[in-house]
């Protein structure tokens, strides 16, 4: 499985429209083949601060959304929209049985 974590920072100014982008952009990607989980949250300690944690299939399936036209556009609008270059981590990761 891969995991996918990143952050925005949003300019006060612009925080109900990164949020109104992001809410788009995850129920979007829920959609594609490979989407396990992609959820976005708001940092209770950084309020303009949104955390998005993905979980994929595989590496392939990410690729996959990495190439779709809106995740572009999504994250040109993240940049654009940010008060600091928007985060993004990459892992593979493997469930364990505690």
């Amino acid at each position: 499985m891969i995991l996918v974590t990143g952050s925005v920072k949003a300019r006060p100014e612009a925080q109900p429209e990164v949020v109104r982008l992001s809410l788009e952009h995850v129920r979007r990607s829920r959609l594609e083949p490979g989407c396990l989980l992609h959820s976005v949250h708001n940092d209770v300690e950084a309020p303009t601060r949104l955390v998005f944690v993905e979980h994929w299939a595989d590496r392939d399936a990410l690729l996959a959304h990495f190439r779709v036209p809106a995740s572009g556009a999504f994250a040109k609008a993240m940049a654009d929209l940010s008060a600091e270059p928007p985060t993004l981590e990459v892992y593979d990761a493997e469930r364990l049985a505690l």
